[in-house]
């Protein structure tokens, strides 16, 4: 498998995960890494991939993510920087995120699930109409979106050296180029 080929991807991704919801959750992330990566100056279609598959065995082993997705992809014979990156991607291993390509998918994993959930609860349920000031009410909610783990978002932007409520505007303006494929 080609690793920088997006079919071969999605189609590992479709293999293990049948959840639309979940495959919806791994587009965002790809379209986040992607905004970031062309923001940098980096490999648009690396980090793309890297976001796409990131939590594809998910579904299959949630007790063991990400450790087993890591396992599954080095088993596959991917690069080390994608296994790494994957482990790297939450706390739950306590690898250190060390290069810009972990320390932004950490960043934008949760951010676009909140950002989305903002989204739903429009009367719209358009991204169109959401705003930074929007998700950043939303936030401050508690009981909003319960299982985004602000703190994470929070760390990661910090990572980054990004001001929490640019890469909010950061991660909303990468969604809002793929709303359609999201349905939102």
């Amino acid at each position: 498998m080609n690793p920088l080929n997006r079919d071969e991807i999605w189609q590992l991704l479709c293999e293990y995960t049948q959840s639309d919801l979940l495959r919806k959750h791994c587009l965002a992330v790809e379209a986040a890494m992607t905004w970031y990566a062309r923001k940098s100056g980096e490999n648009e279609n690396l980090w793309g991939n890297i976001g796409l598959i990131h939590d594809f065995a998910y579904e299959k082993f949630p007790d063991q993510h990400p450790q087993k997705d890591g396992e599954i992809l080095r088993e596959l014979g991917f690069p080390e920087e994608w296994v790494r990156a994957i482990w790297s991607h939450g706390d739950a291993l306590n690898l250190p995120r060390v290069t810009p390509l972990e320390k932004t998918l950490y960043a934008v994993d949760e951010l676009t699930g909140l950002v989305i959930a903002v989204a739903l609860v429009r009367p719209s349920r358009k991204l169109a109409d959401v705003d930074v000031a929007s998700v950043k009410k939303k936030w401050k909610d508690k009981a909003f979106a319960r299982g985004v783990n602000r703190e994470e978002i929070a760390k990661g932007a910090e990572s980054l050296g990004v001001p929490l409520d640019e890469h909010i505007g950061n991660v909303l303006a990468a969604l809002k180029e793929i709303a359609p494929t999201l349905g939102v």
